[in-house]
Protein backbone atom coordinates (compact mmCIF):
# COMPACT_ATOMS: atom_id res chain seq x y z
CA UNK A 1 0.00 0.00 0.00
CA UNK A 2 1.24 3.46 -0.89
CA UNK A 3 -0.19 6.33 1.14
CA UNK A 4 0.08 10.02 0.24
CA UNK A 5 -0.26 12.26 3.29
CA UNK A 6 -0.95 15.93 2.66
CA UNK A 7 1.46 17.20 5.25
CA UNK A 8 5.04 18.41 5.54
CA UNK A 9 6.54 17.07 8.73
CA UNK A 10 8.60 19.35 10.96
CA UNK A 11 10.80 18.40 13.89
CA UNK A 12 10.42 21.61 15.87
CA UNK A 13 7.56 22.59 18.17
CA UNK A 14 4.37 22.65 16.13
CA UNK A 15 0.66 21.93 16.43
CA UNK A 16 -1.34 18.75 16.82
CA UNK A 17 -1.54 18.12 13.07
CA UNK A 18 2.19 17.54 12.92
CA UNK A 19 2.01 15.15 15.88
CA UNK A 20 -0.74 13.16 14.14
CA UNK A 21 1.11 12.97 10.83
CA UNK A 22 4.37 11.92 12.51
CA UNK A 23 2.65 9.11 14.41
CA UNK A 24 0.83 7.89 11.29
CA UNK A 25 3.99 7.88 9.18
CA UNK A 26 5.92 5.94 11.82
CA UNK A 27 3.18 3.32 12.20
CA UNK A 28 2.69 3.00 8.42
CA UNK A 29 6.40 2.32 7.91
CA UNK A 30 6.36 -0.11 10.82
CA UNK A 31 3.60 -2.05 9.06
CA UNK A 32 5.53 -2.07 5.79
CA UNK A 33 3.55 0.56 3.88
CA UNK A 34 5.09 3.15 1.57
CA UNK A 35 4.52 6.82 2.44
CA UNK A 36 4.83 9.91 0.28
CA UNK A 37 3.95 13.54 0.93
CA UNK A 38 3.05 14.62 -2.61
CA UNK A 39 1.01 13.44 -5.60
CA UNK A 40 3.86 12.87 -8.04
CA UNK A 41 3.67 9.06 -8.12
CA UNK A 42 1.08 7.41 -10.36
CA UNK A 43 0.60 4.35 -8.14
CA UNK A 44 -0.78 5.89 -4.93
CA UNK A 45 -3.43 3.76 -3.25
CA UNK A 46 -4.68 6.08 -0.48
CA UNK A 47 -4.65 9.87 -0.48
CA UNK A 48 -5.13 11.40 2.97
CA UNK A 49 -6.41 14.97 2.84
CA UNK A 50 -5.31 16.46 6.16
CA UNK A 51 -6.19 20.08 5.41
CA UNK A 52 -7.61 21.56 2.18
CA UNK A 53 -5.79 24.88 2.75
CA UNK A 54 -2.75 24.00 0.68
CA UNK A 55 -1.54 27.59 0.99
CA UNK A 56 -0.87 26.98 4.71
CA UNK A 57 2.58 26.18 5.94
CA UNK A 58 2.92 22.47 6.51
CA UNK A 59 0.27 21.40 3.97
CA UNK A 60 1.65 19.69 0.86
CA UNK A 61 -1.55 19.36 -1.19
CA UNK A 62 -5.24 20.19 -1.02
CA UNK A 63 -8.49 19.26 -2.73
CA UNK A 64 -7.65 20.95 -6.07
CA UNK A 65 -4.51 18.87 -6.44
CA UNK A 66 -6.37 15.71 -5.47
CA UNK A 67 -9.13 16.21 -8.06
CA UNK A 68 -6.52 16.87 -10.74
CA UNK A 69 -4.68 13.69 -9.72
CA UNK A 70 -7.85 11.58 -9.87
CA UNK A 71 -8.93 12.96 -13.23
CA UNK A 72 -5.64 12.91 -15.07
CA UNK A 73 -3.16 10.63 -13.31
CA UNK A 74 -4.71 7.82 -11.28
CA UNK A 75 -8.46 7.41 -10.97
CA UNK A 76 -8.07 4.31 -8.76
CA UNK A 77 -6.59 6.17 -5.78
CA UNK A 78 -8.99 6.41 -2.85
CA UNK A 79 -9.36 9.64 -0.91
CA UNK A 80 -9.86 9.90 2.85
CA UNK A 81 -10.57 13.34 4.28
CA UNK A 82 -9.56 13.81 7.92
CA UNK A 83 -11.53 16.73 9.38
CA UNK A 84 -9.97 18.37 12.43
CA UNK A 85 -11.01 22.00 12.04
CA UNK A 86 -14.06 24.28 12.10
CA UNK A 87 -15.12 27.92 12.27
CA UNK A 88 -16.30 27.54 15.85
CA UNK A 89 -12.74 26.91 16.98
CA UNK A 90 -11.40 30.40 16.25
CA UNK A 91 -14.58 32.36 15.59
CA UNK A 92 -14.01 32.53 11.82
CA UNK A 93 -16.69 32.41 9.14
CA UNK A 94 -15.21 30.54 6.18
CA UNK A 95 -13.60 27.27 7.32
CA UNK A 96 -16.81 25.20 7.50
CA UNK A 97 -17.80 26.11 3.94
CA UNK A 98 -14.30 25.45 2.68
CA UNK A 99 -14.24 22.05 4.38
CA UNK A 100 -17.66 21.13 2.99
CA UNK A 101 -16.62 22.15 -0.51
CA UNK A 102 -13.27 20.33 -0.25
CA UNK A 103 -15.01 17.19 1.00
CA UNK A 104 -16.36 16.86 -2.56
CA UNK A 105 -13.23 14.95 -3.58
CA UNK A 106 -13.37 12.47 -0.67
CA UNK A 107 -14.52 8.87 -0.82
CA UNK A 108 -14.55 8.58 2.97
CA UNK A 109 -14.46 11.06 5.84
CA UNK A 110 -12.83 10.71 9.26
CA UNK A 111 -13.70 13.09 12.08
CA UNK A 112 -11.50 13.45 15.14
CA UNK A 113 -14.56 13.91 17.35
CA UNK A 114 -18.28 13.23 17.23
CA UNK A 115 -18.83 16.91 18.06
CA UNK A 116 -17.27 17.80 14.69
CA UNK A 117 -19.42 15.34 12.77
CA UNK A 118 -22.51 17.11 14.04
CA UNK A 119 -21.45 20.35 12.33
CA UNK A 120 -22.39 21.04 8.73
CA UNK A 121 -18.89 20.62 7.34
CA UNK A 122 -19.05 17.64 4.98
CA UNK A 123 -21.27 16.13 2.30
CA UNK A 124 -24.09 14.49 4.22
CA UNK A 125 -24.59 10.89 3.18
CA UNK A 126 -20.95 10.07 2.59
CA UNK A 127 -19.45 7.21 4.54
CA UNK A 128 -17.72 8.48 7.66
CA UNK A 129 -16.56 7.56 11.14
CA UNK A 130 -14.90 9.06 14.21
CA UNK A 131 -11.32 8.16 15.11
CA UNK A 132 -10.14 9.90 18.25
CA UNK A 133 -6.68 11.43 18.42
CA UNK A 134 -3.98 9.68 20.42
CA UNK A 135 -0.63 10.67 21.90
CA UNK A 136 2.76 9.00 21.57
CA UNK A 137 3.40 7.14 24.84
CA UNK A 138 7.10 6.92 24.03
CA UNK A 139 7.19 10.70 24.52
CA UNK A 140 4.15 11.51 26.66
CA UNK A 141 4.29 9.22 29.66
CA UNK A 142 4.70 9.33 33.38
CA UNK A 143 8.35 10.33 33.95
CA UNK A 144 8.25 9.54 37.65
CA UNK A 145 5.35 11.89 38.18
CA UNK A 146 4.44 12.11 41.87
CA UNK A 147 0.90 12.40 43.17
CA UNK A 148 0.05 15.63 44.93
CA UNK A 149 0.49 15.28 48.68
CA UNK A 150 -2.41 17.59 49.51
CA UNK A 151 -0.14 19.94 51.46
CA UNK A 152 2.35 21.54 49.08
CA UNK A 153 1.09 23.87 46.32
CA UNK A 154 -0.83 22.06 43.58
CA UNK A 155 1.16 22.49 40.35
CA UNK A 156 -1.17 23.17 37.42
CA UNK A 157 -0.02 23.20 33.79
CA UNK A 158 -1.32 23.63 30.27
CA UNK A 159 0.32 23.97 26.86
CA UNK A 160 -0.75 25.28 23.43
CA UNK A 161 1.07 25.95 20.20
CA UNK A 162 -1.66 28.32 19.02
CA UNK A 163 -1.78 31.78 20.60
CA UNK A 164 -5.45 32.23 19.71
CA UNK A 165 -7.33 33.72 22.66
CA UNK A 166 -10.04 31.05 22.37
CA UNK A 167 -7.52 28.45 23.52
CA UNK A 168 -8.64 29.43 27.01
CA UNK A 169 -6.73 32.57 27.84
CA UNK A 170 -9.71 34.03 29.70
CA UNK A 171 -9.29 31.25 32.28
CA UNK A 172 -5.47 31.23 32.24
CA UNK A 173 -5.49 34.98 32.88
CA UNK A 174 -7.91 34.55 35.77
CA UNK A 175 -5.79 31.81 37.34
CA UNK A 176 -2.86 34.19 37.13
CA UNK A 177 -4.98 36.83 38.88
CA UNK A 178 -6.03 34.60 41.79
CA UNK A 179 -2.38 33.79 42.45
CA UNK A 180 -2.13 37.35 43.77
CA UNK A 181 -4.79 36.62 46.41
CA UNK A 182 -3.60 35.51 49.87
CA UNK A 183 -6.10 32.62 50.00
CA UNK A 184 -4.66 31.07 46.80
CA UNK A 185 -1.02 32.12 46.47
CA UNK A 186 0.23 29.24 48.65
CA UNK A 187 -2.28 26.67 47.39
CA UNK A 188 -1.51 26.49 43.65
CA UNK A 189 1.14 27.25 41.06
CA UNK A 190 0.44 27.66 37.36
CA UNK A 191 2.70 27.04 34.36
CA UNK A 192 1.84 27.90 30.77
CA UNK A 193 3.91 26.31 28.00
CA UNK A 194 3.63 27.70 24.47
CA UNK A 195 2.87 30.84 22.54
CA UNK A 196 0.96 33.79 24.00
CA UNK A 197 -1.40 36.24 22.28
CA UNK A 198 0.20 39.54 21.34
CA UNK A 199 0.39 41.81 24.39
CA UNK A 200 -0.58 39.03 26.81
CA UNK A 201 1.63 38.68 29.90
CA UNK A 202 1.44 36.78 33.16
CA UNK A 203 2.03 38.41 36.53
CA UNK A 204 2.57 35.43 38.82
CA UNK A 205 2.44 32.37 36.56
CA UNK A 206 5.43 30.70 34.96
CA UNK A 207 5.69 30.93 31.17
CA UNK A 208 7.82 28.53 29.13
CA UNK A 209 8.32 29.10 25.39
CA UNK A 210 7.17 26.29 23.06
CA UNK A 211 9.01 23.00 23.54
CA UNK A 212 8.38 19.59 22.02
CA UNK A 213 9.25 15.92 22.18
CA UNK A 214 10.62 14.27 25.30
CA UNK A 215 11.53 17.63 26.80
CA UNK A 216 7.84 18.58 26.76
CA UNK A 217 6.78 15.24 28.20
CA UNK A 218 9.25 15.57 31.07
CA UNK A 219 8.14 19.13 31.79
CA UNK A 220 4.46 18.17 31.89
CA UNK A 221 5.27 15.33 34.28
CA UNK A 222 6.71 17.77 36.79
CA UNK A 223 3.18 18.96 37.56
CA UNK A 224 0.15 17.53 39.39
CA UNK A 225 -2.84 18.72 37.37
CA UNK A 226 -3.61 19.63 33.77
CA UNK A 227 -6.14 22.24 32.68
CA UNK A 228 -7.69 22.86 29.27
CA UNK A 229 -9.97 25.87 28.95
CA UNK A 230 -10.09 25.75 25.15
CA UNK A 231 -13.37 26.91 23.60
CA UNK A 232 -14.93 24.75 20.84
CA UNK A 233 -11.84 22.57 20.66
CA UNK A 234 -12.20 20.14 17.69
CA UNK A 235 -10.01 17.71 19.65
CA UNK A 236 -6.41 18.81 19.71
CA UNK A 237 -3.56 16.94 21.33
CA UNK A 238 -2.63 19.06 24.35
CA UNK A 239 -5.08 17.53 26.86
CA UNK A 240 -4.25 14.01 25.64
CA UNK A 241 -0.55 14.60 26.20
CA UNK A 242 -1.18 16.00 29.66
CA UNK A 243 -3.26 13.01 30.76
CA UNK A 244 -0.76 10.52 29.30
CA UNK A 245 1.93 12.20 31.42
CA UNK A 246 -0.02 11.14 34.51
CA UNK A 247 -2.01 14.30 35.19
CA UNK A 248 -5.71 14.38 36.05
CA UNK A 249 -7.51 17.18 34.23
CA UNK A 250 -10.03 19.93 34.74
CA UNK A 251 -11.51 20.93 31.43
CA UNK A 252 -14.02 23.25 29.84
CA UNK A 253 -17.27 21.58 28.85
CA UNK A 254 -16.91 22.73 25.26
CA UNK A 255 -16.28 21.23 21.84
CA UNK A 256 -14.74 17.77 21.83
CA UNK A 257 -13.07 18.02 25.24
CA UNK A 258 -15.76 15.96 27.02
CA UNK A 259 -15.26 13.10 24.53
CA UNK A 260 -11.57 12.94 25.44
CA UNK A 261 -11.55 13.90 29.11
CA UNK A 262 -14.71 12.44 30.60
CA UNK A 263 -13.89 10.06 33.51
CA UNK A 264 -10.32 11.39 33.77
CA UNK A 265 -11.09 14.72 35.40
CA UNK A 266 -13.73 17.29 36.19
CA UNK A 267 -15.48 19.62 33.76
CA UNK A 268 -16.51 23.24 34.19
CA UNK A 269 -18.81 25.48 32.19
CA UNK A 270 -18.03 28.92 30.84
CA UNK A 271 -15.62 30.68 33.19
CA UNK A 272 -16.67 28.94 36.39
CA UNK A 273 -13.60 26.77 36.93
CA UNK A 274 -12.99 27.27 40.67
CA UNK A 275 -15.62 24.71 41.82
CA UNK A 276 -13.98 22.10 39.55
CA UNK A 277 -10.53 22.99 40.91
CA UNK A 278 -11.73 22.75 44.51
CA UNK A 279 -13.44 19.41 43.84
CA UNK A 280 -10.26 18.10 42.23
CA UNK A 281 -8.25 19.14 45.27
CA UNK A 282 -10.66 17.18 47.49
CA UNK A 283 -10.65 14.04 45.29
CA UNK A 284 -7.25 14.23 43.65
CA UNK A 285 -6.13 10.65 44.39
CA UNK A 286 -9.29 9.19 42.84
CA UNK A 287 -8.62 10.84 39.48
CA UNK A 288 -4.88 10.29 39.71
CA UNK A 289 -5.47 6.53 39.70
CA UNK A 290 -7.86 6.70 36.76
CA UNK A 291 -5.51 8.46 34.34
CA UNK A 292 -3.12 5.48 34.31
CA UNK A 293 -5.69 3.68 32.15
CA UNK A 294 -6.19 6.47 29.61
CA UNK A 295 -6.82 4.75 26.23
CA UNK A 296 -6.14 7.47 23.64
CA UNK A 297 -2.69 6.51 22.43
CA UNK A 298 -1.03 7.04 19.07
CA UNK A 299 -0.81 3.28 18.53
CA UNK A 300 -4.54 2.86 18.90
CA UNK A 301 -5.25 5.86 16.65
CA UNK A 302 -2.85 5.01 13.83
CA UNK A 303 -3.83 1.34 13.70
CA UNK A 304 -7.44 2.40 13.21
CA UNK A 305 -6.46 4.62 10.27
CA UNK A 306 -4.33 1.95 8.62
CA UNK A 307 -6.99 -0.73 9.18
CA UNK A 308 -9.52 1.61 7.59
CA UNK A 309 -7.24 2.16 4.57
CA UNK A 310 -6.86 -1.60 4.13
CA UNK A 311 -10.61 -2.14 4.37
CA UNK A 312 -11.31 0.57 1.79
CA UNK A 313 -8.83 -0.94 -0.65
CA UNK A 314 -10.73 -4.21 -0.51
CA UNK A 315 -13.75 -2.27 -1.79
CA UNK A 316 -11.81 -0.14 -4.24
CA UNK A 317 -13.50 -1.26 -7.46
CA UNK A 318 -16.97 -0.60 -6.06
CA UNK A 319 -15.97 2.78 -4.60
CA UNK A 320 -14.39 3.95 -7.85
CA UNK A 321 -17.38 2.72 -9.87
CA UNK A 322 -19.79 4.80 -7.77
CA UNK A 323 -17.59 7.88 -7.70
CA UNK A 324 -18.63 10.77 -9.94
CA UNK A 325 -16.40 13.81 -9.79
CA UNK A 326 -18.68 15.58 -12.26
CA UNK A 327 -21.87 14.95 -10.32
CA UNK A 328 -22.44 18.64 -9.61
CA UNK A 329 -20.23 20.94 -11.72
CA UNK A 330 -22.39 24.02 -11.10
CA UNK A 331 -22.02 23.54 -7.34
CA UNK A 332 -18.25 23.40 -7.74
CA UNK A 333 -18.19 26.62 -9.74
CA UNK A 334 -20.55 28.37 -7.33
CA UNK A 335 -18.56 27.42 -4.24
CA UNK A 336 -15.29 28.30 -5.89
CA UNK A 337 -16.56 31.77 -6.79
CA UNK A 338 -17.83 32.28 -3.25
CA UNK A 339 -14.43 31.27 -1.98
CA UNK A 340 -12.64 33.75 -4.25
CA UNK A 341 -14.97 36.62 -3.45
CA UNK A 342 -15.32 36.14 0.28
CA UNK A 343 -11.97 34.98 1.51
CA UNK A 344 -9.59 37.80 0.79
CA UNK A 345 -7.19 36.44 3.37
CA UNK A 346 -5.90 34.17 0.59
CA UNK A 347 -5.01 37.23 -1.46
CA UNK A 348 -3.30 38.82 1.52
CA UNK A 349 -1.28 35.66 1.97
CA UNK A 350 -0.19 35.67 -1.68
CA UNK A 351 0.72 39.35 -1.40
CA UNK A 352 2.89 38.56 1.57
CA UNK A 353 4.60 35.56 -0.01
CA UNK A 354 5.19 36.95 -3.48
CA UNK A 355 5.27 40.65 -2.54
CA UNK A 356 2.80 41.45 -5.25
CA UNK A 357 -0.21 43.75 -5.05
CA UNK A 358 -2.87 41.21 -6.03
CA UNK A 359 -6.55 42.12 -5.91
CA UNK A 360 -9.90 40.42 -6.34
Amino acid sequence: MKIAIGYKLVTSSWGGGNQFATSLVNKAKERGFDVTFNLKDSDIDIILLTDPRSYNRGISFGSFEIIWYLLFKNKKALVVHRINECDERKNTNHINKFLRWSNYCADYTVFIADWLRNLNIYEIGKDSEVILNGGDIEIFRDYGNLAWDGISPLKIVTHHWSANYMKGFDIYKDIDNILTRPEWEDKIKFTYIGNLPDGFTFKKSKHISPINGQRLGIELSKHHLYISASINEPAGMHHIEGILCGLPIIYRDSGALPEYCNSYGISFRNGNYLPALEEMMRNYNFYKKKVSKYPNTADQMTNKYLDLFSALLQQRDEIVRKRNLFRSPFLIIKNFLIFLIKFKNVVKLFNKIFKKNLTL
